[in-house]
């Protein structure tokens, strides 16, 4: 089988670093094109011997784009197109039609309100959908997303549960490369240290978890990613007094000085994720992987177990606005900080999200979609 992954961008970011995981553990044949942005992770990808190639769409109504990429599908002779994030869904499976291949999207950012961090319209879920009609089939990164998916009028047949996963290998505990770390990054040995990691973007709210730090005198907090709250959420740390308590470490596992997320979780002492939505949260299965305690608000990998399943997380969000949000995690801060840090078993939810899991129930979609006359040859059409 060959396939070709179609993904709006490859700068770093969760649905992207899913991405180039994934690709070492399907058992097929796969090449990517990403829209625009070949960033850090397009690099990756080639370093693990993925051919990518950079469509170079100049902007969301390059309409160009959708001819160029259904030539670039038919050369390829490609068995299924998938397609990842919003921009290149609509036009990968528009694209995949004119060529005649069975496509394949996946669903990794819808939240209640948002999808990608951006406010959901009329108009963008209506492109969605009518779009949608056009695959084989939706993977859906959590049972969270399958119902939100479900909600907007998409079959429950077209649907189909993959979670996101983890290589839980790459993120076990070291306490040789934990001290290491901390001398790299000018922590105390006996620092509490709190850790959060993601795109420094609003959605994700690590203004509340520096407001909640800087209320609890005893916390040292490390900030791993990059994004457009970088300078504001730099600035923030300032106006409250914590800069020498705060360490931004920008994009990490990068070819800057910066170390790789495993290493960051292997330094820290408590993992936190105040992010007001999530489609899935990565983040916190590494940090359970890492065998971090975990205080959670939005994070339907946890919520979407049966309670009791993920031992060692705590959920807050009962609070509403950023003053009652602060105080609640820096109510929680407390709680742990005065306990001590403590190293815990991974979960056994760990090992449900294994990426070979991952992988395998993939092979099953793909396989089904392929088995299932979506375009008969006479609606096929060639730009």
């Amino acid at each position: 089988m060959k396939v070709l992954h179609v993904i709006t961008g490859l700068g770093a970011g969760g649905a992207e670093q899913q991405l180039r995981l994934l690709l070492r553990h399907l058992p097929v044949r796969c090449d990517v094109v990403t829209l625009t942005n070949p960033g850090s992770v397009a690099d990756g990808l080639r370093a693990d011997g993925v051919h990518v190639r950079n469509l170079g769409m100049r902007g969301n109504r390059d309409l160009g784009a959708v001819p160029r990429l259904a030539r670039l599908i038919r050369r390829g002779s490609y068995d299924l197109v998938h397609t990842h994030l919003y921009r290149a869904c609509v036009y990968g499976r528009v694209a995949a039609r004119l060529a005649g291949t069975t496509v394949v999207a996946t669903e990794h950012s819808l939240g209640r309100a948002e999808i990608e961090g951006r406010p959901l319209t009329r108009g963008t879920r209506e492109l969605y959908l009518r779009t949608e009609r056009l695959g084989s089939a939706t993977v859906a990164v959590s049972d969270t997303v399958a119902r939100r998916l479900r909600d907007w009028g998409v079959p429950a047949a077209r649907i189909h549960t993959v979670p996101n996963g983890v290589d839980a290998a790459a993120f076990r505990f070291d306490i040789g490369l934990r001290r290491s770390t901390r001398a790299l990054l000018g922590l105390p040995d006996a620092a509490y240290v709190v850790g959060g990691v993601g795109r420094l973007v609003p959605g994700k709210r690590f203004d509340v978890l520096i407001r909640a730090v800087a209320a609890v005198p005893d916390a040292w907090l490390v900030l791993a990613g990059d994004g457009p709250e970088a300078a504001p959420l730099r600035a923030l740390a300032s106006r409250l007094g914590v800069t020498g308590r705060v360490r931004f470490l920008g994009e990490c596992g990068g070819a800057g000085s910066a170390p790789g997320v495993p290493a960051v979780l292997g330094a820290v002492d408590l993992f936190v994720s105040a992010s007001r939505e999530e489609s899935f949260g990565l983040a916190v299965v590494e940090a359970l992987a890492a065998g971090l305690p975990v205080v959670h608000a939005a994070c339907p990998a946890v919520e979407d177990l049966p309670a009791g399943r993920v031992p060692g997380t705590t959920r807050i969000g009962s609070a509403s606005g950023t003053t009652g949000a602060t105080a609640e995690l820096a109510a929680a801060l407390r709680h742990h900080v005065e306990g001590g840090a403590r190293r815990l078993p991974p979960p056994s939810a760990v090992d449900h999200y294994d990426i070979r899991l991952s992988s395998r129930r993939l092979t099953d979609v793909y396989a089904q979609a392929l088995d299932t006359v979506t375009v008969p040859p006479t609606e096929r059409a060639h730009p």
